[in-house]
């Protein structure tokens, strides 16, 4: 039975890699030019299903969105959705984070959300975290002037060691919140992910920062 659903998993998969290859609002790192992105530009790292971005975007539809993951199957749910809700102002690409100079041109995100990433709990893995100075330094090549960082996630010690490193590398923090949805920051920062709503059913707080460059 282990076996069978196991199949049954990766055939559901595979079909999805091959619908998220057919949509027009889809792209893989090779088919990308990055001056392709309209501006003001807001990209979604770490995407996953999309749901943030989604509904980012059905509030403001006169900005381009992207969002951005390593997994196709996942990227295809937001894309389908997208497709279904008309909203053409975004798209999904898959490509992982050390390489989005390759898909967005430098100074050309306005804003940029690291959305619940893997923690990386391990003190070796620390390289992999999203907030590692080595991807702050892609972050700070790709913001526009004026351009922001937004980071949530439930991981306490990622956030703590994840601000070290902020102000560690010289940015500045604009918003600070060790509990997100009990705080009285903007409603749009509290649009929920579908692993924000897991997190959430366990009563864990939702960690956010926004920094920029000084």
């Amino acid at each position: 039975m282990e076996h069978e659903n196991t199949v049954i998993v990766r055939k559901r998969k595979k079909w999805k890699f091959a619908h998220f290859a057919a949509f027009t609002n889809c792209f893989e790192l090779h088919e990308l030019q990055p001056e392709r992105w309209g501006r003001p530009l807001i990209v979604e790292l770490g995407a996953g299903t999309a749901d943030l971005t989604l509904a980012l975007a059905r509030q403001q539809p006169d900005t381009q969105f992207v969002a951005v993951d390593v997994k196709a199957d996942r990227l295809y749910k937001g894309a389908k959705a997208a497709r279904e809700q008309g909203l053409a102002h975004v798209a999904f690409v898959r490509a992982p984070a050390e390489r989005l100079v390759e898909v967005f041109a430098p100074a050309s995100v306005a804003e940029l959300w690291l959305t619940f990433p893997d923690p990386f709990p391990r003190t070796r893995q620390a390289k992999h975290r999203l907030t590692h100075p080595q991807f702050l330094h892609i972050y700070q090549s790709l913001l526009a002037p004026g351009g922001i960082v937004r980071f949530k996630t439930d991981s306490h010690d990622l956030f703590t060691w994840s601000l070290e490193q902020i102000i560690f590398d010289g940015w500045q923090i604009r918003e600070l919140s060790f509990d997100l949805h009990r705080s009285e920051l903007p409603a749009e920062y509290k649009l929920t992910t579908t692993f924000e709503r897991k997190f959430m059913a366990q009563n864990l707080p939702t960690h956010y920062v926004s920094f920029a460059r000084p």
